[in-house]
């Protein structure tokens, strides 16, 4: 079992910038699939990118695609999720996530691994 924990989320007014991270708890991270979705209170788990193992694959929802980028530094142990152009309705607690099996797919129960979020706030 891999441990995940997420940081650098905040509070940021509409059309600002942040830059979220994941940090592994082993180095045998770098093999795994790994990704991020988000959840905003009443509403379901939404898929928002993923990566593969290596960083040669990227996957993004229709949602954030061209405002977010996602990339993962092997050597840290760390994905990061880079978010650009912030609207108010990206407000949400967004959630690291891994598997073993190379899944980059947005069905979220296919992920194995899952940290404890981190809250950003988009205010207009």
């Amino acid at each position: 079992q891999v441990q995940l924990v997420e940081s650098g989320g905040g509070l940021v007014q509409a059309g600002g910038s942040l830059r979220l991270s994941c940090t592994a708890s082993r180095r045998t991270f770098s093999a795994y699939a790994a990704g991020w979705f988000r959840q905003a209170p009443g509403k379901e788990r939404e898929f928002v990118s993923a990566i593969s193992g290596s960083g040669g694959s990227t996957y993004y929802a229709d949602s954030v695609k061209g405002r977010f980028t996602i990339s993962r530094d092997n050597a840290k142990n760390t994905v990061y999720l880079q978010m650009n152009s912030l609207k108010p309705e990206d407000t949400a607690v967004y959630y690291c996530t891994s598997n073993e099996r190379g899944y980059t797919g947005s069905v979220s129960g296919y992920y194995l691994y899952w940290g404890q979020g981190t809250q950003v706030t988009v205010s207009s």
